[in-house]
């Protein structure tokens, strides 16, 4: 079922979302070699504590962390490690989500450590764009096709692939709400977009194939043919005036 949202239950979803936001900038700011990825875990939990928020993703299903952070051939959901150092060049994705007031909110971003190679610096910048040309198409009376078909159109141009197993999401009082989002054009998902929508967008774009794999640990997601991957993502509220980023407009 697909659950409309007020006013005010979006503008708790912004606060939310505001969250997160600044959770994500303070991962960011700690990004550099040598730090493990246990470390950043532990960053994203303290700075939701203080902000009298709860981590959405731990025990989320068994999720036993906070921040999920993807490095290089991972596409999403790695599991912080004290074992993981980052190191220069590494492209490292970052996905967070909190619970706020009963509400959820969920954004992700992938950064490159140093000065990276000019194939990740392009991919990176190709799966960022590909998220704002399909938060473009969020709009009431368009279907979520098209915002499908926005994404993977330019994304395929640029000569990367979409992930076509993990798709985005509605969200809310849940983390994960009708209707999915795919990032590739999906033929018979022609939903309707309608004001009071949230939908959480979100490219995740891989350098060769399309193809992923999942790890023995029953979460990690590596891209099949070793070759890097990159993810963002924002949640996204349908309103009269166009779609509305969450935690990034002021409402």
């Amino acid at each position: 079922m697909i659950y409309l949202k007020t006013k005010d239950e979006i503008n708790i979803m912004n606060k939310a979302n505001e969250i997160v936001l600044k959770i994500l900038d303070e991962v960011e700011s700690n990004l550099k070699e040598g730090i493990t990825t246990k470390e950043l875990d532990t960053i994203a939990e303290n700075v939701t504590e203080k902000e009298g928020a709860v981590p959405a993703f731990k025990n989320y299903y068994g999720y036993p962390a906070s921040l999920c952070i993807s490095i290089n051939d991972g596409v999403v959901h790695g599991i912080p490690s004290d074992k993981v150092m980052v190191k220069e060049g590494d492209v490292v994705s970052l996905d967070f989500g909190v619970q706020f007031k009963g509400y959820y909110g969920d954004a992700a971003r992938t950064c490159i450590v140093g000065k990276g190679r000019e194939i990740d610096l392009r991919l990176i910048n190709v799966t960022k764009e590909s998220l704002y040309i399909g938060i473009d198409r969020a709009q009431a009376g368009l279907k979520i096709s098209d915002i499908s078909k926005a994404i993977e159109s330019y994304v395929v141009s640029n000569g990367f692939s979409v992930v076509k197993d993990y798709v985005g999401h509605g969200i809310g009082r849940s983390l994960h709400e009708e209707p999915q989002v795919p990032n590739y054009y999906l033929r018979g998902n022609d939903y309707i977009l309608k004001l009071g929508m949230v939908i959480a967008i979100e490219p995740m774009v891989n350098e060769g194939t399309s193809d992923v794999i999942v790890e023995k640990d029953g979460w990690t997601v590596r891209t099949k043919d070793g070759k890097n991957s990159a993810h963002f993502e924002y949640s996204v509220a349908i309103a009269e005036d166009g779609p509305i980023i969450l935690g990034v407009a002021e409402i």
